[in-house]
């Protein structure tokens, strides 16, 4: 049996970030959540591995879109493959998060079946690279 994939969970929300987690489990992730940007980003340059990334979109200190672009400014990330997190849809911003190098996004609440199909769009558009 292949070991199960790892999901990065950046959401200072902490009951929403215990409801994605539970949905990443039910898809067969395990998962590391992190409250904010900061600690996320430093996991990453600690040459942490992780499968994906599911990214909030409005944080303190560091934003969703603030730390999708460090993480595509660096080379060793580019098949990283992020998912954005939002709970308000605006399409000029899924737009912005879109041409900055997220592969997906969903609005919260979501959905298991929602989740289950942007994290597989997302998987799939980075490996076809």
């Amino acid at each position: 049996m292949a070991d199960p994939k790892l999901a990065w969970l950046v959401d200072d929300d902490e009951e929403m970030a215990s409801a994605i987690a539970l949905m990443l489990k039910l898809l067969g992730y395990q998962t590391r959540s992190f409250l904010d940007a900061p600690s996320a980003a430093q996991a990453l340059l600690a040459a942490q591995p992780c499968d994906l990334i599911l990214l909030d979109l409005n944080m303190p200190q560091v934003s969703g879109k603030d730390f999708l672009e460090f993480v595509r400014q660096r080379a060793e990330f580019a098949r990283l493959p992020v998912v954005m997190l939002t709970s308000e849809f605006n399409e000029l911003i899924m737009q912005e998060l879109l041409h900055a190098g997220a592969d997906g996004y969903v609005t919260k609440p979501v959905s298991l079946t929602e989740l289950e199909q942007a994290i597989a769009a997302a998987l799939q558009a980075r490996t076809a690279e």
